[in-house]
């Protein structure tokens, strides 16, 4: 049931690849992803959590998580996060993808891809009686050898039943610490890494996270299950990047 709800958000996410042009409004990617979630038998699993206005949270350059979709237009060379929940079956899926518009700056494209390679260096950790511990470093230290930095307040969690589960999972960290994993323990892993430094701040809307600096942030997020020899993934980005070369 899990892996249901979690391949649904990863077709959300490819249903609204095509909108991921210049001129698009986050209003409209929002609205046609909530569409998609309830006419497959889900629940935006983000509306109205603690609040939260919409089904998406669209950030866009230096916006790291947790922008409110409205009528800002998307623009040539803008990275945009796109990260989705859904609730199917009484329990949650949750995964982020970040796109880029049109032509982007090749330092910028660099930042996207080693973020994504991050989210794959912490999967590879998550294999039975690891630690919490060794997700983080193994993230940080690709990140940071590459020049760029990780947010340090925003972590990846546990997921289930509940969208924010036990025991929190953060981009850095020192090797053989924290929680052992256990065979069956569920989680998301979502690297934020920012191309300048890791200082982060909220608009006074009280979601919107922005970089201090005002320097571009990308972020990945895969839901997976830790087994005994190798991670299982639960979302699928592959579905995603189907569409997106089609676009």
């Amino acid at each position: 049931m899990l892996r249901q709800s979690n391949l649904l958000v990863s077709a959300t996410l490819a249903s609204v690849a095509g909108l991921m042009k210049p001129g698009v409004t986050t209003l409209e990617i929002d609205r046609l992803a909530e569409e998609f979630i309830r006419d497959h038998g889900g629940i935006p699993g983000f509306k109205g959590y603690q609040g939260y206005p919409t089904t998406l949270c669209i950030s866009i350059n230096d916006e790291v998580v947790h922008g409110i979709p409205s009528r800002r237009t998307l623009k040539d060379g803008d990275i945009v996060s796109v990260d989705c929940g859904v609730l199917m079956n009484g329990f949650n899926g949750d995964s982020t993808y970040t796109f880029t518009i049109g032509v982007v700056k090749p330092e910028i494209l660099k930042l996207v891809q080693i973020t994504k390679e991050c989210l794959y260096k912490g999967i590879a950790q998550s294999t039975t009686g690891k630690r919490i511990g060794d997700i983080g470093a193994a993230i940080q230290k690709h990140a940071e050898v590459n020049g760029f930095s990780v947010v340090r307040e925003m972590v990846g969690h546990g997921v289930g039943r509940h969208l924010h589960e036990a025991p929190e999972v953060p981009n850095y960290g020192r090797a053989g610490s924290g929680v052992v994993l256990q065979n069956g323990l569920t989680i998301a892993i979502e690297p934020m890494i920012n191309m300048g430094k890791r200082h982060i701040y909220q608009e006074p809307d009280g979601w919107t996270i922005r970089t201090h600096d005002h320097k571009p942030s990308a972020h990945f997020e895969h839901s997976i299950v830790v087994r005994d020899e190798i991670a299982d993934i639960l979302s699928d980005f592959n579905i995603i990047e189907q569409a997106v070369s089609k676009v």
